[in-house]
């Protein structure tokens, strides 16, 4: 198979890799680049575990083509906490109990953050929304929706 070079943005950093044509981002991200906070889960789009965000919106990167991603800006649950800091919804999550296994965490922490960036103040029902295509296994979702709520409402007050 033919290598294709591809340049792109990882979680604020310039990046440069040459990838085999048809390999995933999944793929690329963990194994090429060593970003372990992307998860495999079912390698077929249903899950949401590989969630990511490119150039601001949510994709799964077992369906995204690494080569498709030249001159785009990736974000991965790795990027999330800034100098030793939690982001706002890891701390949320953390704090909530809505991180068990962890087969979905990264997963719907992408799909929050794609979420709070376009709608910093959402409904219950607009998290529900964002985070239909992640399956978690454990925590009936529950807390995993409060958690959001809960970053959401932390990122107003500090806001104001």
């Amino acid at each position: 198979m033919a290598k294709v070079p591809v340049q792109f943005t990882l979680n604020g950093e310039e990046m440069a890799e040459f990838v085999e044509s048809g390999t995933t981002l999944l793929k690329a991200l963990r194994e090429k680049i060593g970003d372990m906070s992307v998860k495999g889960g079912c390698h077929q789009g249903t899950c949401g575990s590989c969630s990511v965000i490119i150039d601001g919106d949510l994709r799964l990167s077992c369906l995204t083509l690494a080569e498709t991603c030249d001159d785009a800006a990736i974000e991965t649950t790795a990027g999330l906490a800034r100098g030793g800091v939690l982001h706002p919804l890891q701390r949320a999550f953390h704090e909530g109990f809505a991180a068990q296994c962890g087969f979905c965490t990264p997963g719907m922490l992408m799909a929050a953050k794609a979420l709070l960036d376009r709608n910093p103040s959402p409904s219950r029902e607009d998290v529900i929304d964002a985070i239909g295509g992640n399956v978690c296994r454990c925590t009936g979702y529950e807390p995993i929706i409060q958690a959001i709520l809960s970053a959401a409402r932390a990122n107003s007050v500090n806001a104001a």
